[in-house]
Parts: C-alpha cells; structure tokens; sequence
C-alpha cells in the first residue's frame, strides 16, 4: 500500500474524534514463547490501517485540537548491536515514507510527550482501541495503559475508540480489494496444487504440505488462518485442525484455507473426494450445498439485510434436504448445519465490524459459506466464495475456482492439464 491509503484512513478517523483529545494505537510486541524465542510478530490490524508500520514496539499519537490535527509515529532508536542480530527496526527516513507522518520522534519521548498534554490540560479525552473478545481475556499493553491513565489522571475521559476504526474497515477501498483478489489468485493455485497431488491413503497433512509449498513459493509469508485439511468424519468438525489422519478411498476431503497478502486475507471453503470420484450421494448432498451458495449469492446486492443471508441459504439447505429424506421439518436442519452463512472478510479473516442490524452496502467484502455435516455418514462438505458488494448487487471475487461436480472430477483425472491448457 502506497502512504496516502493510511492517510487517508487517519484522515476519515479525524471526523469521528472528540474534540481536544489524544488518540493513541499501539503495534504491539511479540509474547516470549520458550527460553529466548518469541512468538512470530504481526502488527495490531488497526495501528496497520492508520500507519502502514509493521515493526514492533511503535506507537501512533494523533493530537486532536479545534481545526488543529497532529499525527506523531514513536519509533525505537537504531540499536547497531541488536542489528546485528536480528536486522534493522525502522527508520525515521522509512516511518514517514510508509505512513506519510512527518513527525517521527523516539519512544523514549513517548511518555514526556503525553504528560506534556496533560499537564497543560490540551488534552481532556484519550482514545484507545480497547479490543475486548471476552471477560477474561488477556490484558493488552493498551488496556494496561488504560489503568495506568485512571489511576494517574483521573481527570481524563478514556473512550474506545475501536469500534469507529472498525466502522471504517468494513468498506474496502479500490487497494484493498485488489490486495485481497490477489490473495485469492494465490489461494485457487495452492487448492489446485492439492487436488493434482491428492490420492487416497495419503495422510491430510500430506496434502496441506501442497498448498503450503504453493504459497511459499509465491512468496506468501503467513496463511489467513490455520488450515483445515479435514477428511471423511473430521470434516464435520467446523474448526478441525489437527490435520493428521490417513485420508480412505471414497472419502471427501474439505479445506479451508486461505492466503495472506501483504496482511489482506482469502478464505475459501473445499470439499473434493480424495480419490478424484464423487459418489451418488456424495453427488446429491455437494449439490446441495452448492446450490445453496449459488443462489444465496444470487440475492446480495445494497439494501439488504446481512442476517437475511443466512436466513435464506438454511432455507434452501431444509428444502432439499427434505427431498431426500435426511430431515422431515425444517427445524430439523440444524443437525446438519450449525453456523451463520458467512462474514466480513479483510485484514482479518473474521473481519471487524458489527453485525446487529447490518445492511449491506457497497464496498463491504463477505464470505458465503453453505454447509452440510452428516456424521453419520462421515459427510461434511463447505463451500466458500468471497464476495463483494457493489453499486447494484455483487462481484464473486473467486468465480474463477472451479466448483462442479464434473469439472473437480476432470480436473482431478488429468492432473489439472486441460486446466492449464485452457
């Protein structure tokens, strides 16, 4: 991403700010792991979305006064002995050309900095992102700092402001759409790589090692999330991921996966049969839930109702289903399929943003993800596609993986040739 898309991003962040406040994100630190390593770093998603700075240990300070908007990056101090080591932190020369912030200072000025603020009373609000999924959840270095402001000045007025940053993330820009169209690109070849390779009595991590080695040889760095290689009964697990049962001959095998790229996510959803041959019934229940992707897609377009997505598609789940005999009344399809239809997708593979009352709009990215469980069958098949919505109904963003019956078969008959020829 070129600077002006975070400046951009502050720049809508200002018109939701209260007055004489200080808006302050952290990009967070790496936990220690064992002994001396630490978990891999990734930068907090709402401090990338205002900053573009994926080092750790920087904070962003944005100083809102009347018509007055200062923006400060706090960076750490060239260490040349720790470069030696571990390679260089950013620079200040390379903090404003990433984030187009001009006023770069070091994070041992951080706390004079905001003291300064308060002492002179300039500051009467601090807005933080306080991110909370749950009452017992981990303390973060912001909800720390959180403390650390109530108890030393009481007088300030502690607002979250995560929820207006995630607001504006619900709606992609023209950059941030092709970075995820990117990633799908990337995703549909790692998926195709598998089904070139996938025979039965392979072990599911096997056929994970093929999308994997499709990412890192297109220089994918991380995944949207875990992947799922689930084959036969573990498919009807949602989050399966243990990755590590021999596939059978007649078995299908779901994934769900997705590449990452440059922190915007692909997630898709699918079920093959490992040995290249869907049976009957095989047949009957993924074109079911095939349908029921196709024409819940058919319906998104601006104006409707988010919650209506799922509302539909477990319709058209119950229906078929009845005609074949698997339930009798449409209660009953909760058996067979137990999550919503889809989410927001983004720099998060379950992208922020509210769902309450949500009517889509243009610019919004979501996934539609139909499925059926059948454990007693050892059956479970997902399909996923992800979606934008546009001025007048939709764009399928990964139309271009293939989804049917007949064409999974061929493909996996002539080892994706005829695919590549085409």
């Amino acid at each position: 991403m070129e600077s002006y898309f975070f400046e951009r991003n502050r720049s809508r962040l200002k018109e939701l700010l209260p007055d004489e406040s200080l808006t302050i994100l952290f990009a967070g630190k790496a936990p220690q792991k064992s002994a001396d390593e630490h978990y891999p770093f990734v930068p907090n998603r709402n401090f990338y979305y205002l900053t573009g700075i994926t080092d750790q240990n920087v904070m962003l300070l944005l100083k809102k006064s009347g018509t007055q908007f200062e923006e400060t990056l706090f960076i750490e101090k060239a260490d040349p002995v720790m470069e030696k080591w571990v390679g260089k932190t950013v620079s200040k020369e390379d903090a404003e050309k990433l984030s187009g912030i001009k006023d770069i200072k070091y994070v041992d000025s951080f706390e004079s900095t905001i003291d300064g603020n308060f002492f002179t009373n300039q500051a009467k609000h601090v807005c933080l992102d306080l991110e909370r999924r749950g009452w017992n959840g981990e303390p973060t270095s912001t909800s720390l700092f959180a403390k650390h402001i109530r108890e030393h000045y009481p007088h300030v007025t502690i607002h979250n402001v995560y929820h207006e940053i995630s607001g504006l993330r619900v709606f992609k820009t023209t950059e941030e759409i092709q970075k995820i169209k990117e990633a799908i690109a990337i995703t549909k070849e790692g998926i195709y790589n598998v089904l070139k390779h996938a025979k039965a009595g392979m072990m599911e991590y096997q056929l994970e090692a093929h999308f994997d080695f499709t990412l890192k040889s297109n220089g994918i760095r991380d995944y949207a999330f875990k992947t799922i290689t689930a084959s036969g009964k573990n498919a009807t697990v949602l989050h399966y991921e243990h990755n590590n049962a021999r596939t059978n001959e007649g078995e299908l095998v779901l994934l769900d996966l997705g590449a990452q790229k440059d922190y915007y996510n692909a997630d898709i959803s699918y079920t093959f049969p490992v040995d290249g041959k869907f049976s009957d019934r095989q047949k009957v229940l993924y074109n079911i839930v095939l349908k029921a992707l196709k024409e819940t897609t058919a319906i998104i377009k601006p104006g409707l109702e988010f919650a209506e997505l799922n509302k539909f598609a477990k319709k058209i789940l119950a229906d078929e289903c009845k005609k074949i005999g698997l339930i009798q009344e449409d209660e009953e399809i909760s058996k067979y399929y137990y999550h919503g239809v889809g989410h927001f997708l983004g720099l998060d593979t379950h992208d922020v943003g509210s769902y309450k009352d949500r009517i889509l709009e243009p610019g919004m990215v979501i996934t539609i993800e139909p499925g059926l469980y059948i454990e007693e069958e050892s059956i479970g098949i997902r399909i996923e596609d992800d979606i934008l919505v546009t001025e007048d109904g939709f764009e399928n963003l990964s139309k271009d993986i293939i989804r049917e019956v007949e064409e999974i078969e061929e493909f996996m008959a002539t080892k994706g040739v005829q695919a590549v020829q085409a």
